[in-house]
């Protein structure tokens, strides 16, 4: 821990001026996280080291969180964000959970306070700013959602709060889509929420008004497409959560169709922000950290944030 310490502050550094912080989860080696919290640290004046903590690199299995999370904490982490495939393995490790944690069964993010490790999650008001600001004016009657692990399990409760009249949800694991139906079920309504097999996708994105997309599935390091491309239409809309890489196979498959879509850009950098807030008591420029992301990906060669409705070219505030 020393190590770390001394790269990150001069011993004239006031402890509540820089902060340890980073991500654990596997293949995570292209995410603009660390440049994200990093950058918008240094404009609140915060000395700030946000270390990748990939579990492919490191060679270890899922179940390794916990330990990881309890080294961290007393390495002098301030905190930690977590992704696949650790969102739900995480839980049975903290000491406590805020209110949203617990209603998803899921958390992003985990905070080191006087010893106690609180887990929050900023994946559901990261994919609600971002649907918000991306695909505002589209019809909500029935959706489908494709993947109901951590992540899936927060923009379902996200996408019911955003007035989704009904959710149709398919996963791998038929079990856990017919748990997070039940769980939805009970804080929404039995009528706003469905679990079906993946078999039955294509009858249901039939007559779907939009897709969300929340599976590792387009990931670099899960490359490929959920499904085939000739199961969407061109009247509906299609929302991916994935931003490594921004512009997924499923989303070129949409456009081609003729598809409004949704990157995860936006969800990616809101609730970072919100992560932010939580790591530092400081209230982050989500604007600011838009046009950073949006710089990041012009620097990489990737798109730009947000919705493909002839604003490409912009960031998400309409600004070049």
């Amino acid at each position: 821990m020393n190590v770390l310490v001394r790269t990150i502050s001069e011993p004239s550094d006031p402890p509540e001026s820089r902060l340890l912080v980073g991500l654990i989860g596997a293949g995570i080696q292209r995410s603009a996280s660390p440049q994200l919290h990093e950058a918008e640290a240094d404009a609140h004046d915060l000395r700030c080291l946000y270390q990748l903590i990939d579990l492919d690199e490191l060679g270890l299995p899922p179940e390794a969180v916990g330990d990881l999370l309890a080294d961290a904490r007393r390495m002098g982490f301030r905190g930690l964000n977590l992704t696949h495939p650790c969102k739900q393995l995480a839980l049975d490790h903290l000491d406590e959970l805020s209110p949203m944690t617990r209603a998803i069964g899921a958390t992003n993010t985990v905070v080191f306070d006087h010893g106690r490790a609180i887990g929050h999650n900023t994946d559901c008001t990261g994919f609600s700013r971002g649907f918000s600001l991306g695909l505002p004016d589209v019809s909500r009657e029935r959706v489908v959602l494709l993947g109901a692990g951590g992540a899936g399990t927060a923009v379902a409760h996200a996408a019911l709060d955003l007035g989704i009249r009904e959710l149709v949800i398919a996963d791998q694991d038929h079990e856990r889509a017919l748990r997070l139906a039940r769980t939805l079920g009970t804080r929404f309504g039995e009528e706003r929420a469905l679990a079906v097999e993946t078999t039955a996708l294509e009858g249901r994105l039939a007559s779907a008004d939009g897709l969300i997309h929340a599976t590792p599935t387009g990931m670099a390091s899960h490359p490929g497409t959920p499904l085939p491309a000739e199961l969407l239409r061109p009247e509906m809309w299609v929302a991916d959560i994935v931003y490594m890489p921004l512009e997924t196979q499923l989303l070129r498959d949409a456009r081609a169709v003729g598809c409004r879509t949704l990157d995860g850009g936006a969800m990616a950098v809101f609730q970072a922000a919100d992560s932010f807030e939580l790591f530092t008591g400081r209230v982050p420029d989500r604007d600011r950290m838009l046009r950073h992301f949006s710089r990041l990906l012009d620097h990489d060669g990737g798109r730009r944030v947000g919705a493909d409705d002839g604003t490409q070219g912009q960031t998400e505030d309409g600004r070049p």
